[in-house]
């Protein structure tokens, strides 16, 4: 077992206000910190989702573990072949290399706090994805991307079929 130790130098403060919001409804993203600001150790956002509304579709993270609260509503997980409803208070702890997706779960909006860790620079990755909704760039442009945000991206049919 190795042990990582980030390096960093001062407490990290994000004020509400001043974070920066990537997306709006039915799917906002709070940028909180990213990998650099905490030595490595983590990176952190918050996950506003409208009624029903898609968060991430199927994908693994090869180097990192991703934690979900739920911090208000209910939402929809998938975790490997599994597909669990959360409610606020409830903590999901997904490791590397095992599929993965949420949504707001039916007739209920969510909001969620994910933490990677050890953290990746995520925050161009959300901003990528506001360029594709913008229609700046394809969505296919994510796949050039993969490796660099260690999100790869794959199908599940158990989250597919999950209101079949």
């Amino acid at each position: 077992m190795s042990l990582f130790v980030p390096r960093f130098d001062d407490t990290v403060v994000v004020r509400d206000a001043e974070a920066e919001v990537v997306g709006q409804a039915p799917t906002g993203v709070k940028l909180l910190a990213d990998s650099s600001a905490s030595g490595g150790a983590l990176s952190t956002v918050r996950v506003t989702l409208a009624e029903g509304a898609d968060g991430a579709r199927p994908h693994v993270h090869h180097n990192s573990a991703e934690m979900f609260f739920l911090l208000d509503g209910a939402a929809e997980f998938l975790s490997g072949d599994d597909v669990v409803t959360a409610e606020p208070g409830d903590l999901i702890i997904v490791p590397p290399d095992r599929p993965h997706a949420f949504a707001a779960a039916p007739g209920s909006p969510a909001d969620i706090l994910i933490v990677i860790a050890p953290g990746v620079e995520r925050f161009e990755y959300f901003r990528h994805l506001r360029r594709i909704r913008l229609g700046e760039v394809t969505p296919e442009s994510l796949l050039e991307v993969q490796e660099l945000y260690d999100n790869h991206f794959l199908r599940s049919d158990a989250w597919d079929g999950r209101h079949a």
